[in-house]
């Protein structure tokens, strides 16, 4: 069973025109491997999965797995119709994951008791682990700390996306030593490392992946003051990256840098002028590091 430690990066889905390409992902995807990440998410809200069909999903998790063979790709899967949740279950699992990335099922908002049986049910029907994506200002609810011990107990369910914002749950999920806990907040990327987290999911890494990576190992042998070093000059990257809707400025500077059109599909837009303007600057200050 894959262990989910270190950098992991949520990749986004480039576009030509309004087409996914799929060459420019397997580029990225080879990339951020060679970089030394320790695993990809396909699919995940940076992948803008809610504006791609269910064919075209499948479809890039295939050209990842094509690409970049060697490495543990996750897949997310969101959704609020459990029949149809426990249908791709099936579909995905075909394929060599390492992992699901599953939150809470959106709108709806059910109850503490309705998680359970909700992830419980994914967990029985996947044969890949799952990692937990508690992220409720996307999903309308938030998993409660005696709701991740329950769900803690299945033997699949290894791992949390922590997305809360709020650090005593951080503490308590790391202290409960239940679950793997990875940053999903990239500016908490550093105090999540330090208080015992196993790693990060963490969509700045497509920008200098390297010192991504860098940050956790030296975290990992206690060179908290080279760590914070590198943090502090990546942060106002971090901060500019989500100054607008995620992946508008993260797919602006990729553009920048070669990687993919600067497109994303309707409703989510391109990057302010100025925000790109701010990130051009930051990109060339970061070819220093």
């Amino acid at each position: 069973m894959t262990s989910f430690t270190g950098i992991w990066v949520p990749l986004v889905t480039p576009f030509h025109g309004n087409a996914v390409d799929y060459a420019a992902l397997q580029a990225l995807a080879s990339r951020l491997v060679h970089a030394g990440v320790s695993g990809l998410v396909v699919c995940g809200s940076t992948g803008e999965a809610a504006a791609l069909g269910e064919g075209e999903q499948l479809e890039a998790l295939d050209a990842v797995l094509e690409a970049v063979p060697q490495c543990p790709v996750v897949m997310g899967l969101a959704g609020n119709n459990m029949v149809h949740v426990l249908a791709r279950v099936q579909q995905i699992q075909r394929r060599p994951i390492a992992g699901l990335l599953v939150p809470p099922p959106y709108y709806i908002r059910p109850s503490q008791a309705g998680l359970v049986d909700y992830f419980r049910a994914l967990a029985d029907a996947s044969s890949a682990p799952v990692i937990l994506y508690n992220i409720p200002y996307r999903t309308g609810v938030a998993i409660e700390p005696s709701t991740f011990r329950t769900i803690a107990q299945h033997e699949r369910i290894v791992a949390v996306k922590d997305c809360g914002g709020d650090q005593s749950l951080t503490m308590r999920l790391i202290g409960d030593r239940q679950l793997q806990v990875l940053a999903g907040e990239d500016h908490l990327l550093l105090s999540t490392l330090c208080l015992g987290g196993s790693g990060a999911i963490t969509a700045s890494a497509h920008i200098r992946p390297d010192l991504f990576v860098r940050i956790a190992q030296l975290v990992r042998n206690g060179a908290l003051s080279e760590a914070r070093e590198i943090f502090y000059r990546l942060l106002p990257l971090i901060r500019l990256l989500f100054r607008e809707p995620n992946p508008g400025p993260l797919k602006a500077a990729l553009s920048m840098m070669g990687d993919m059109q600067d497109a994303l599909r309707a409703p989510m837009q391109s990057a302010s002028a100025e925000t790109k303007k701010q990130l051009a600057h930051e990109l060339r200050r970061l070819e220093c590091l």
